[in-house]
């Protein structure tokens, strides 16, 4: 089972194969059976299979916890791959990168790099959804 949930809403809840997120120290895949594990996320893409079918969300960042066979995301925020306007992610990113180049001195570089990493990992994932690679169109009940 893989809870998705933010402070706002519960963004995904079903069963799945196998999860892989992006861990603090490199990417984690969760396998049935797996040792209990708690971990820091940082933004990036959820991969996850189930029933043969690949689906993926874009997270900001947040937790994880594998307890028994649950694996529990609290993220920062997450959007399925559904929900992520394809041209708006490009104008963030397009947005980002102008700041980051036309940075003066009262811009704070690391907000932009963050905001630049947030916005590339939504453009990505919306990209997988246009070739067919999105989450599954079930949604949680």
């Amino acid at each position: 089972m893989l809870e998705i949930v933010t402070a706002e809403r519960l963004v995904f809840s079903e069963d799945v194969d196998v999860v892989v997120a992006p861990g603090i120290e490199g990417e984690l895949a969760v396998l049935p059976h797996h040792a209990p594990l708690l971990t820091v996320l940082k933004p990036g893409e959820i991969r996850f299979r189930q029933e043969g079918r690949e689906g993926n969300l874009a997270v900001t960042g947040g937790f994880l916890e594998v307890m028994g066979e649950k694996v529990m995301v609290l993220a920062d925020a997450a959007e399925r791959a559904e929900e992520i306007n394809e041209e708006r992610a490009q104008e963030a990113v397009a947005k980002a990168q102008e700041r980051l180049a036309n940075r003066g001195d009262d811009v704070d570089l690391e907000r932009v790099l963050q905001s630049l990493q947030r916005a590339q990992v939504r453009l990505k994932v919306a990209r997988r959804k246009g070739r067919g690679e999105g989450a599954p169109s079930r949604r949680p009940e």
